[in-house]
């Protein structure tokens, strides 16, 4: 059974809403995200062309006047991540040559920011790489969510305004009422995601997993940092692929003695084979968001999607606004 949960801001500052000037337009990677998100600021999505020739290259037309507008455009950059990245560059383009005042590219999902630096000679930044193409499209702001690291921040020369699903996540753990939580990274480089996770959890205790990853999407989990005998575990991450990563560590949990294990983790990119990885019982539950669409054969029993779309309009609301955005976090 699917759930669905919303986190509730109120006041909304789009209740009191001038939208003169404010445009919103989907790619086509999350149209239903992107629906939510213009119920949630009380506008319509814009009107738009999309086509493909014969050779498979896109044709897109904005059919409305922006000029002097703000105009936000919702893209993730999901699978098939080359025509939804390619799908937001003409669609900016189209919005520059159309005299849109400010182009805000918001990006539920940052796809190729694993590679955002180099471990060996001879590799391609890809992560700064499509920061470059955003910008040099005509972008005048971006709005992302839980990017993979944070110095993807830096690579770009334009502002940019990152916001966590973890209020979404946190509310509906809060309602569960679990008892004797630690929350646990599933390696050693989102310890400072799952340590802020765990302070938002009346500092709940934290633990550790040590992996040695032998290859791309291959890891080998070596040992636990932490104690998480009789507990309820929850690990913590940005995105689930494959899902080779939060399994093995999962198992580990089990191992140690964890009561029971949920994951939670804000992108669903569920690359094969990770639903049937997923869905053969390691975890009482799995908890992601609707940054990337869930497709009916990639859902199963234990999962849970949360709605992200009312923290994705009323950040983009206090963007249009002016308005504090990381008080939104406080």
């Amino acid at each position: 059974m699917i759930r669905s949960a919303t986190l509730t801001l109120q006041p909304s500052l789009a209740t009191f809403a001038d939208h003169s000037r404010l445009r919103l337009f989907s790619g086509s990677a999350n149209v239903p995200l992107s629906q939510e998100v213009a119920r949630y600021l009380g506008i319509d999505l814009g009107p738009m062309v999309r086509k493909r020739f014969a050779d498979g290259e896109l044709y897109i037309q904005i059919q409305e006047s922006i000029r002097g507008c703000d105009v936000y455009l919702i893209q993730p950059s999901c699978y098939p991540v080359n025509d939804h990245l390619m799908e937001l560059l003409i669609m900016i383009d189209a919005c520059r040559r159309a005299s849109a005042r400010q182009i805000t590219a918001v990006i539920p999902y940052y796809g190729y920011a694993r590679a955002d630096r180099k471990t060996a000679g001879r590799e391609s930044i890809t992560a700064k790489l499509v920061a470059n193409l955003i910008t040099q499209a005509g972008a005048s702001r971006i709005l992302a969510m839980d990017l993979h690291s944070d110095q993807i921040q830096g690579y770009f020369d334009i502002p940019l305004d990152h916001v966590y699903a973890s209020p979404v996540v946190l509310d509906y753990l809060v309602s569960k009422q679990l008892s004797d939580i630690v929350v646990v990274s599933p390696d050693v480089g989102g310890v400072a995601r799952a340590r802020a996770f765990a302070k938002k959890l009346n500092d709940a205790p934290l633990a550790i997993i040590d992996k040695r990853r032998q290859a791309h999407n291959v890891a080998e989990v070596m040992n636990l940092i932490g104690d998480v005998e009789g507990k309820t575990a929850v690990l913590v991450d940005d995105m689930i692929d494959t899902a080779g990563t939060i399994c093995e560590g999962a198992r580990l949990l089990r191992k140690e003695g964890a009561r029971q294990v949920y994951a939670c983790a804000t992108h669903a990119v569920f690359s094969p084979p990770a639903v049937e990885r997923l869905s053969t019982g390691v975890f009482e539950e799995v908890i992601i968001t609707n940054t990337i669409p869930v497709p009916e054969d990639k859902r199963f029993k234990q999962l849970t999607i949360l709605s992200v779309a009312n923290l994705l309009g009323e950040t983009i609301w206090r963007i249009h606004e002016d308005s504090s955005v990381s008080s939104m976090f406080r």
